[in-house]
């Protein structure tokens, strides 16, 4: 988040963003394959998560959230990045499509997966759960809403629980594209 925001170096933080930038580097988003780079090689925050350190207090909550919706999921590993790059191909959010990209090979989606989702279509997909999941989200993105339907076909496939964690997921990556098209100036 560089266009907008000034880098933040970590030499100057404060100590409670210092904390904020420990939780983003030192957490589940370090421990798991590095798919893409959290820092640049000055080690200030990529992406959504420079903008973090502006609130500490904020900062710290979205960030948690983040790794919550990540980490602490029923979701699959690759139904969780089918919705994402639904969010990111939505929002047109080129860091977020990139980086969940790279994600989502990891986690096994293939390049004609990858291009659907960047055209903001479904790719066929054999997987009820994953389907379902990338149909809420899309019907999330598109009306902000699931009829009778979708709310008994999403329950019915990845549980209240799933479809509690698959909204907020949604949220939460509707948040950093918001964040990413204001402090950097991406979007159209």
């Amino acid at each position: 988040m560089n266009a907008r925001l000034a880098a933040l170096s970590p030499a100057d933080l404060n100590p409670e963003q210092h904390a904020v930038y420990r939780a983003i580097t030192g957490g589940p988003r370090a421990d798991g394959p590095q798919t893409f780079p959290l820092t640049d090689e000055e080690g200030t925050l990529r992406g959504p998560f420079n903008a973090m350190l502006l609130s500490p207090p904020v900062g710290h909550a979205v960030q948690a959230l983040g790794a919550a919706v990540r980490y602490g999921t029923v979701l699959t590993d690759r139904a969780r990045e089918l919705a994402i790059l639904a969010v990111a191909a939505h929002w047109n959010s080129a860091f977020e499509r990139e980086s969940h990209e790279a994600v989502g090979r990891a986690a096994g989606l293939t390049e004609p997966e990858l291009k659907a989702l960047r055209e903001g279509t479904a790719p066929p997909l054999d997987d009820l759960a994953e389907r379902a999941v990338l149909q809420t989200a899309f019907s999330l993105l598109r009306r902000g809403t699931l009829g009778d339907d979708e709310y008994a076909d999403a329950v019915s496939a990845v549980g209240e629980r799933g479809l509690f964690e698959l909204t907020t997921l949604v949220g939460y990556y509707g948040i950093l594209a918001l964040q990413l098209r204001v402090f950097t100036g991406e979007g159209p």
